[in-house]
């Protein structure tokens, strides 16, 4: 045995003239220290990142049962176990392999084969029955880590495959939140297009009266049922686009589509906006599930570096038995049948034509494409954490503008009806600012849900957190 380590030890040092290349690894990647468009250079807390999520009883509702039920998440969950398997199957290759078989052989042997001469003089069975059982062990010694490495590497593929699936639950947490807000987006903006229709239904009625009378000229009804018919079309285009989102819900959900509008029912937008919360580059890299994985890649990769480098030395091989052979069934048990056998084997290459060294170089290209991969995932991550930011702002001002817009349109209106009422304004421009006014109305919902989205991609973006029930 000492002589079998020491030529092993002599193989090892003469295949250690071709290191590979150091890894690059993930500090590499120079971080910025602050983002320029965050409110403040802190981490936020979860509970200003939850805040950013939909204040809805229907949206904890849905994605509670997204992630629970529904197919996406599910999936990722499988590619975790078999994750899991296979890093089972690589901790249990460094392990001994222990078997058994039993049997029995008979064989009939002619004489002749061994020659006349020994045939006539020796006496033996020409029919002989064996009957066996033996117990073997086989063990890798894994003396320069190449099993072990791979097990590393199965590992880091586990974290990779547990941080796919936190990035899955953000993203259909984040999917289900702009479902529901574009619901409540669309459900404000069809209340203001009926009562668009229902104030143009209610001027027609006073055209026609005053046409009657000869007070107003006939083209002013005319005006207010197109306008009354034009809401009434923008309310069936909504329903449509409200059909669209229930589908997705079901799909997300894998709810039937009557319980998906039961529990949306009736709400409506937050009156009041959570403001962004500040955030650190260096908390977005740990907070991020999708870096995470990335960065669990690259460490993957280092590691199946590591084993292709190990196949260039020996492996030593270790195997031993014990077993009992008999040619009676009655003498299997006696002590002359136990037989047995140790051996130990070293094997290495040492003239392969370059397979190895090429196995090692693809390796190593891998790693470099799993570097890439994760310099491109933490820029992509502080690019949209730095938009969102932006997009919040540029969205809040919007819906402050759009708000005032509708309400001095409404105010408007009123007062041009009253001026209607008193003979000062004429029919056709009650209209237009009863239109003014309910378009406004209109817009300033829709100003107000691309606020609320753009607080979801925030949240997405910044690496998103627990739901407000956990």
């Amino acid at each position: 045995m000492k002589r079998l380590i020491a030529s092993a030890s002599l193989l090892a040092l003469s295949a250690c003239a071709g290191h590979p290349d150091p890894s690059p690894t993930p500090d590499q990647v120079a971080v910025p220290e602050t983002f320029v468009m965050a409110p403040g250079n802190r981490a936020a807390s979860e509970h200003e990142l939850a805040a950013l999520l939909p204040d809805d009883p229907a949206f904890v509702l849905l994605a509670s049962r997204t992630l629970d039920e529904g197919p996406d998440l599910a999936g990722a969950m499988a590619r975790i176990e078999m994750a899991r398997a296979i890093a089972s199957r690589a901790r249990a290759e460094r392990m001994p392999s222990v078997g058994y078989n039993a049997g029995v052989e008979g064989r009939r042997i002619n004489p002749d084969m061994f020659g006349a001469d020994v045939a006539n003089l020796v006496k033996f069975d020409r029919e002989l029955v064996g009957y066996g059982a033996n117990l073997s062990a086989d063990w890798d010694a894994d003396l320069f880590g190449r099993l072990k490495a791979s097990q590393r590497a199965a590992a880091y593929r586990v974290d990779a495959a547990s941080a796919d699936a936190a990035a899955m639950r953000v993203a259909l947490i984040a999917e289900v939140a702009a479902a529901v807000i574009d619901w409540r987006t669309i459900e404000a903006q069809g209340r203001a297009l009926a009562e668009d229709a229902r104030g143009a239904e209610e001027l027609g009625r006073l055209a026609r009266i005053r046409e009657a009378a000869g007070l107003t000229p006939g083209i002013a009804s005319e005006r207010a049922a197109a306008q009354a018919a034009a809401s009434r079309a923008r309310v069936a285009a909504i329903a449509g686009q409200q059909a669209l989102l229930t589908g997705r819900l079901v799909a997300l959900t894998a709810l039937p589509a009557d319980e998906v509008v039961a529990i949306m029912g009736d709400g409506a937008l937050p009156d009041e906006l959570a403001g962004p919360p500040p955030a650190l580059p260096s908390t977005l890299v740990a907070r991020r599930p999708d870096i995470a994985a990335s960065a669990a890649r690259l460490a993957a990769a280092d590691a199946e570096v590591a084993a292709a480098a190990a196949a260039r030395f020996p492996r030593l091989n270790l195997k031993a038995g014990i077993g009992l052979l008999a040619f009676a069934l009655g003498d299997l048990f006696e002590t002359g049948s136990i037989v047995g056998n140790l051996g130990a084997g070293l094997a290495g290459p040492l003239l392969d034509f370059g397979r190895i060294a090429s196995e090692i170089d693809r390796a190593e290209a891998a790693t470099r494409l799993a570097f890439e991969d994760y310099r491109k995932t933490v820029f992509t991550a502080f690019g949209e954490a730095e938009a969102c930011y932006g997009l919040v702002a540029a969205t809040d001002m919007e819906a402050e503008a759009s708000h005032q817009q509708a309400a001095a349109a409404l105010h408007a209106a009123r007062l041009t009806r009253t001026r209607m009422d008193a003979g000062l304004a004429t029919l056709s421009e009650a209209l237009e600012q009863q239109r003014l006014a309910d378009a406004g109305q209109a817009e300033a919902a829709a100003a107000r849900g691309r606020a609320q989205r753009a607080r979801i991609r925030l949240w997405q973006a910044l690496g998103g957190g627990p739901l407000p029930r956990d």
